[in-house]
């Protein structure tokens, strides 16, 4: 499975969201489900699947499906 997809299925578990809504223009606050309690969870459950450790820049900064794909790159996940 590629990194995408994983990202992609750990977006859709988190946040109790169908896998076919999410996309690289999926934003933090435009669903009810992408709330401040749920990012936190998003953003733990993202860490233990890619092995990572976010900084406060990191976790603060993730807005989008697509900055958090930014994000990864930049702790050396492949897209």
């Amino acid at each position: 499975m590629s990194n995408e997809l994983v990202l992609y299925r750990v977006f859709s578990e988190a946040l109790s969201i169908d896998a076919d809504d999410v996309h690289n223009e999926l934003a933090y606050n435009e669903i009810a489900e992408w709330d401040s309690v749920a990012h936190m969870a998003l953003v733990a459950a993202i860490e233990t699947e890619f092995n990572v450790l976010f900084d406060t820049d990191d976790v603060i900064g993730m807005k989008s499906v697509k900055v958090a794909k930014d994000i990864l790159t930049k702790h050396g996940v492949n897209f």
